[in-house]
């Protein structure tokens, strides 16, 4: 049996709640081929959608007290993780084959130092005019910068996660056969301070969670699912070649090259490389159409160390 880290992107969940447990059918189809073979699986999916909205249901009600963003982030957690479970056990009663499911509220520790506090880049939430802009710096001590021309956004750190607090718990369930859903939108973020842990206001990667949680529980390979079926240079230009297998060495000067956008595939570039440096194991990105042959390596971008 194999141990696998899969990653899931929080804009393929959908944009509200019905539409994202339709979606997650087809999530759950793609991920069953592992649970019928009994591999040990750890899911962590993404929520910047999700957190921004409910961020904002927050913030914008006059009658209700404004939600830290860490709690924000408890609460994407449980709601994702309730329709991936659901998902998951719909499927595996449909095929007469039963694993138990659990999702676990996962702190990921971060440190107060990590120069991304000093310059928040992530952004959430929704699109506002430079004058709604200007009234939520003033009145709520936001950072909001314009974004790509469709108007101003909140942005907050995204700090490098360095361990999942509950990785003993997770690891535990594993061990009993149980598919675990965890550090679901990259962890809720938190800081040690004075041998206490204390909730910030950021937002970890998700893939670089997932390749931490795939470090640490010692995955035989790190999956992550995604809108394109590879890896692409020159992405979107008349020379897009298909970039089917990598080597640490490669990728690194392909990234000296930009061909690796920041908002988007670097990113999960950088996290597998991580995760492959750390263990020397592989990982693959994919598109979640065909995560059934990701998972045996026969489709996707496939990183090794060497």
């Amino acid at each position: 049996m194999s141990r696998y880290v899969i990653s899931l992107g929080g804009n393929a969940l959908g944009k509200n709640a019905t539409e994202q447990k339709s979606l997650l059918k087809h999530v759950a189809e793609a991920i069953y081929p592992l649970i019928e073979e009994n591999h040990d699986i750890v899911i962590v999916h993404g929520n910047g959608p999700q957190v921004g909205m409910i961020n904002l249901a927050f913030s914008e009600s006059s009658s209700t007290p404004l939600m830290p963003f860490a709690e924000c982030g408890a609460m994407s957690q449980g709601y994702i993780g309730f329709h991936i479970q659901n998902a998951l056990y719909n499927i595996m009663q449909s095929k007469k084959h039963q694993r138990p499911i659990s999702t676990i509220v996962s702190q990921v520790l971060v440190d107060i130092n990590d120069t991304a506090f000093q310059h928040p880049t992530k952004p959430i939430g929704s699109f506002y005019s430079k004058e709604e802009a200007d009234e939520q710096i003033k009145t709520q001590g936001y950072t909001m910068v314009e974004d790509a021309g469709r108007g101003y956004r909140r942005v907050v750190a995204s700090p490098k996660p360095l361990d999942v607090i509950e990785k003993e718990s997770i690891l535990a369930l594993l061990n009993q056969k149980q598919i675990v859903i965890a550090a679901g939108g990259g962890g809720i973020p938190v800081i040690l301070e004075n041998g206490r842990l204390i909730g910030v206001d950021a937002v970890i990667d998700k893939d670089h969670a997932s390749a931490k949680m795939a470090e640490i529980i010692d995955a035989d390979e790190l999956i992550i699912l995604t809108a394109v079926d590879y890896v692409f240079l020159d992405f979107n230009t008349k020379d897009q070649r298909t970039l089917k297998t990598a080597t640490l060495k490669e990728l690194e000067e392909l990234i000296k090259e930009n061909h690796f956008k920041k908002g988007s595939m670097l990113p999960k570039i950088e996290a597998c490389m991580a995760f492959v440096r750390a263990t020397k194991k592989p990982a693959v990105i994919a598109s979640l159409e065909h995560a059934s042959e990701a998972f045996n390596q026969l489709s996707g971008t496939i990183i090794k160390y060497e």
